[in-house]
């Protein structure tokens, strides 16, 4: 089976899981893995799906041991394993990497739906995110929407600040990526 024809037959199934409408264009995935800093060495990937960030973001010379990948669909979970058989992949929520992740990530790369998440469900991906990332630690999350795809409440609350892509047209639905850190003490 294609790795199209993979992803559509998961939203078929699972609609719910799904925001997408096809799997992530090379536009986006290398968009998406370019906003990841150069001194990263440990990096998670949150919904990696059939895996094309994946693959970019090891292009970048992360070693295969140092990412790790969050994903609750079994079937994208046994294609991630096969295709990368040296990197680590958990059948688990995101929100988990603060339990059984590793003390230190340099940036968390996303691909979950935010937008169709609870203030809830995005507080406890967030935290766990940041609970786990050093001060330059970034949180990269690409989005179809209009508007950031993390409440603005929850932005606030973990002292969070963003910078924003141009809207990438060559990926099915137009996409954004949105770059969210911490903020940096302005004063002096």
């Amino acid at each position: 089976m294609t790795e199209f024809n993979t992803f559509a037959a998961q939203l078929l199934r699972k609609p719910r899981e799904m925001s997408a409408l096809a799997p992530s264009s090379p536009t986006l995935c290398q968009l998406m893995a370019g906003q990841i800093p150069r001194s990263a060495r440990r990096v998670a990937e949150f919904g990696p799906g059939t895996g094309n960030i994946t693959r970019e973001i090891l292009k970048l010379g992360i070693a295969p041991a140092d990412l790790l990948l969050y994903e609750v669909n079994p079937v994208f979970c046994r294609m991630l394993r096969e295709r990368h058989p040296d990197v680590s992949v958990f059948d688990e929520p995101a929100e988990k990497l603060a339990s059984s992740g590793p003390a230190h990530v340099d940036a968390v790369v996303s691909g979950l739906p935010l937008l169709s998440m609870s203030t809830s469900q995005q507080q406890a991906i967030l935290s766990a995110a940041f609970s786990r990332l050093g001060p330059d630690g970034v949180y990269i999350q690409f989005t179809y929407g209009l508007f950031s795809p993390l409440r603005k409440s929850i932005a606030e609350s973990l002292g969070l600040e963003f910078t924003r892509s141009p809207r990438v047209w060559r990926n099915l639905p137009p996409a954004v990526v949105y770059v969210f850190r911490r903020k940096r003490n302005r004063a002096g």
